[in-house]
């Protein structure tokens, strides 16, 4: 999952549901889904309830400064063991000198979160050195679309649900790679399975989230990589009906990404065995490999370059580029026509 180069997700959580804290956690990036666990999970569980009145701060990077945000963390607890200072949008501090300066001889009794969306903190600077020093630079990262599948299994399992691999991918084209937006959805579809069958299903997808079982992203990179051209042509024709269902802006990236690592499989030295092709291209499971051996089967490398560059052209055309007026429903028949001809 999201990671830096010293700490990950998982092992900051794992230090702090065994109550080893840092006197300074600098948590940025662009997902602020691992920054707002995080941040949660320390302000609902370093401190006792009726210690938090008089020894938890939450401030703000626009409305105050680094000599303010100091000067709070090196205040002593009240009453307690520690306290717990949290500071929102560090993104918008203007200068961090006086933080600098504190972290040299950080407060021992103090947790001094700070929260950095959007971006990152330069690493050669001295803030980021200083951190590392003493407590933990995490850095938030976006997750890439061939990892989505395995957070949203992931996330049911621990929440005691299971889930099929094509739902997962059909959750994952669907919802996309915002977290917060993803964890949301799967929320919703555990409160909706009943108690004796926690599987999620095509079926409860369709229901729960809207997303077609049989018109789906999923389906149309199916049909694509069997070549199943009557099928194809079924989902491009409903998505052109249904514009609501899904749109030529979020098929060409899945499909780009397809081809572009079927044609990464063709330099596999054992392409035709799943394990390998798992490895090779850094796959989440030997399921998803299945698609690329039958895509392999099914498009020569040759033609594989001439997709992903009819791909690129498609793309550049969707956003008015030589391209006046063509609606975009013509774009994706002119695609699918060309991919399997």
């Amino acid at each position: 999952m999201a990671e830096t180069k010293n700490s990950t997700y998982e092992s900051i959580m794992r230090d702090l549901r065994a109550r080893k804290f840092a006197p300074v956690y600098y948590l940025m990036g662009e997902e602020s889904y691992y920054i707002d666990k995080i941040t949660e999970y320390i302000a609902g569980n370093v401190l006792k309830p009726e210690e938090r009145d008089f020894n938890q701060t939450v401030m703000f990077g626009s409305d105050v400064s680094a000599a303010q945000i100091v000067d709070a963390a090196r205040r002593y607890p009240m009453m307690a063991e520690r306290q717990v200072v949290i500071v929102k949008e560090a993104q918008n501090l203007r200068n961090t000198d006086a933080i600098d300066s504190y972290l040299k001889n950080p407060s021992e009794t103090t947790v001094l979160v700070m929260c950095h969306k959007n971006g990152s903190i330069d690493r050669r600077k001295k803030l980021a050195s200083a951190v590392e020093k003493v407590g933990v630079l995490f850095e938030s990262k976006k997750l890439r679309e061939r990892e989505l599948p395995g957070f949203i299994e992931t996330y049911l399992r621990q929440n005691g649900a299971s889930i099929d691999p094509k739902s997962q991918q059909i959750i994952a084209d669907s919802v996309g790679a915002d977290l917060n937006r993803l964890v949301g959805e799967l929320d919703k579809l555990m409160i909706a399975l009943p108690e004796n069958d926690r599987r999620v299903t095509p079926k409860v997808v369709e229901e729960q989230i809207g997303v077609s079982k049989d018109f789906n992203s999923f389906e149309l990179r199916d049909a694509i990589v069997n070549r199943n051209v009557f099928k194809a042509n079924q989902i491009v024709k409903y998505f052109d009906e249904n514009p609501k269902s899904g749109s030529l802006y979020s098929f060409l990236p899945m499909l780009f990404n397809y081809f572009q690592n079927l044609m990464i499989a063709f330099y596999c030295p054992q392409k035709g065995n799943q394990d390998a092709l798992v490895k090779w291209l850094e796959l989440s499971s030997s399921w998803a490999a299945k698609d690329y051996i039958t895509g392999m089967r099914n498009y020569s490398g040759m033609k594989v370059m001439q997709i992903i560059s009819k791909i690129r052209e498609i793309d550049a055309k969707s956003k008015g580029l030589d391209n006046p007026n063509t609606p975009v429903g013509e774009l994706m028949k002119e695609l699918i026509f060309f991919i399997f001809h």
